[in-house]
């Protein structure tokens, strides 16, 4: 990793800062670096259901910033929203594997314990009720205060 990068103000501030959560980088919550190469490598290999709620999510909520494969804490994000300290996850047909469900559970209370919430759709939501899943990122998004 470059020692140093651009913050949104155009400041450069080292990526220790970043990485261990001061207040200019705490989106990452001490995100490790292994952790910020393992968002490379899921960044550079988007799934198509991805693909689909990355493109709606900009056009459905062109006024949030979200980002995708986001490096928090010990885990990647599907999609992180800073401002509203939201994720997003997909879950494929893994996820119905009693193993995966009790990891995901887990990884849900860590995060959330960190104040964010996870909101969990189905590559099938994605898939065929796409409207649906935003309009229930929307209603959260809306009466979360």
């Amino acid at each position: 990793m470059d020692k140093k990068k651009d913050n949104q103000e155009g400041l450069h501030i080292d990526n220790a800062a970043f990485i261990s959560g001061d207040p200019k980088g705490n989106m990452f919550y001490g995100a490790q670096p292994m952790i910020f190469e393992l968002a490379k490598k899921l960044r550079n290999n988007v799934t198509p259901t991805e693909m689909i709620l990355w493109a709606r999510l900009k056009e459905y909520f062109p006024k949030l910033k979200f980002r995708r494969q986001h490096p928090v804490s010990h885990y990647v994000a599907d999609f992180y929203c800073h401002s509203e300290k939201l994720i997003i996850e997909i879950d494929g047909s893994i996820h119905k594997l009693e193993q995966i469900k009790f990891s995901d559970s887990c990884r849900q209370k860590n995060l959330e314990d960190l104040g964010i919430i996870v909101l969990r759709f189905t590559t099938h939501e994605i898939t065929h009720d796409l409207e649906v899943v935003l309009q229930k990122i929307d209603t959260y998004l809306n009466h979360s205060f």
